[in-house]
């Protein structure tokens, strides 16, 4: 393993090898494949990442992610493929003849010995010097804010320290790549978000690449500047969590990513820039044009429940009814109170369902709805996603 320093995302910027300004990826997946038996884990993945960027692999249990993340780190040798990183191919390397370092899911300290001895485990196998590691191990300590306990051994520690103890080793021989699996699933929601902002600072103070492996959607999307996102051992999309969100390439992908509503078209015609679309459970929507041509296929219409606005009569003039277009009669049949955000079930007139997502912006409830009121659910052409079934 490399023992160089790793640049800070200003020097590596000038450099030009950083995530933003890089031509040439640091990482580079070729094709890779991998079988248990009969079972195929991982399916003909290819996939670049820049140096400097935090990347996330995202998916349900199964799909393959920490199976590449896995051969990533050298624990299991790919079938098919190669896999390059800094133009040389490291498919076949062992997991110490690599440039990376991995933090697992359970942490796997050792119980027996201190902070700073765990911490400086991977240093002394390496052959560091006693003189060398001790400044570093002060290093890594400081680096996590773990100053003051580096005598205790993990028993003795929070489930957020044992993290940052694993973090530090996982830093400490300064891999060109760090590899995370699940390292924020043991932590409660809150210690959670808290590490998740913490992580994402330490990743740009060092410039160094990150890649996580989650199955939670919102910590992705948090932490990531890009996410894959993985199903059934291959790359269903590949975007930042702004694109993955707003404009998902499937069905699958709108319904693993965030709340959706959707609509199964069942017939269209064309209205200038929009296509007028007739569906069995909300009626007639008009939607903005898809991008790619649906040609014959079938489709959905998709809605972020967050776009649906509420009201008790619809848009507020006819000037507003027109710019939204669709105004859907319904009642309230379900409500969530959660507390920076109310949802709403509205049984449609037509038969459907839609959830809508209403921001409480005001602290007492004198604008809220009341189970079975009528409102009228509206949203512009705009707000739909038109998605191959």
């Amino acid at each position: 393993m490399t023992d160089e320093s790793p640049r800070t995302g200003a020097a590596a910027n000038a450099a030009g090898d950083a995530y933003p300004g890089a031509s040439e990826p640091l990482l580079r997946i070729e094709g890779v494949a991998k079988t248990f038996g009969t079972f195929r884990a991982v399916d003909g993945v290819s996939l670049d990442i820049k140096a400097g960027e935090f990347f996330a692999l995202l998916g349900p249990s199964g799909c393959g992610k920490t199976t590449l993340l896995r051969m990533l780190a050298g624990f299991e040798a790919p079938d098919e493929g190669r896999i390059l990183l800094g133009g040389k191919d490291i498919a076949q390397a062992l997991p110490h003849e690599r440039p990376i370092n991995m933090m697992f899911q359970n942490y796997a300290l050792f119980p027996h010995l201190s902070v700073r001895d765990n911490i400086a485990f991977g240093l002394k196998r390496a052959g560091m010097s006693r003189a060398d590691i001790v400044p570093r191990v002060a290093e890594m300590v400081a680096l996590v804010k773990l100053e003051g306990l580096e005598k205790r051994k993990p028993d003795q520690l929070s489930g957020g320290q044992r993290q940052r103890v694993a973090l530090a080793r996982a830093l400490a021989r300064r891999p060109q790549l760090l590899l995370l699996d699940e390292p924020l699933a043991a932590l409660d929601k809150k210690l959670r978000e808290n590490t998740q902002v913490e992580l994402m600072e330490l990743q740009r103070r060092l410039g160094m690449t990150f890649i996580v492996v989650t199955h939670d959607q919102e910590e992705a999307m948090t932490m990531a500047s890009r996410i894959g996102v993985m199903k059934s051992g291959k790359l269903a999309q590949v975007a930042s969590p702004r694109e993955l969100y707003e404009a998902p390439r499937s069905r699958w992908i709108a319904e693993f990513v965030g709340d959706i509503n959707l609509f199964d078209a069942e017939s269209k015609l064309r209205d200038g820039h929009r296509l007028v679309v007739g569906t069995r459970d909300a009626g007639t929507l008009v939607v903005a044009e898809p991008r790619q041509p649906l040609g014959d296929v079938k489709f959905s219409v998709a809605i972020r429940p967050e776009k649906i606005k509420l009201s008790r009569r619809g848009p507020a003039s006819e000037a507003g009814r027109e710019t939204a277009i669709n105004a859907l009669d319904g009642v309230i049949a379900d409500i969530c109170y959660l507390g920076g955000t109310t949802t709403y079930k509205v049984k449609l007139d037509a038969g459907g369902i839609v959830e809508a997502s209403v921001a409480n912006s005001a602290r007492l409830d004198v604008d809220a709805y009341s189970l079975n009121q009528h409102v009228v659910a509206w949203f512009t052409p705009d707000d739909c996603v038109v998605l191959p079934s």
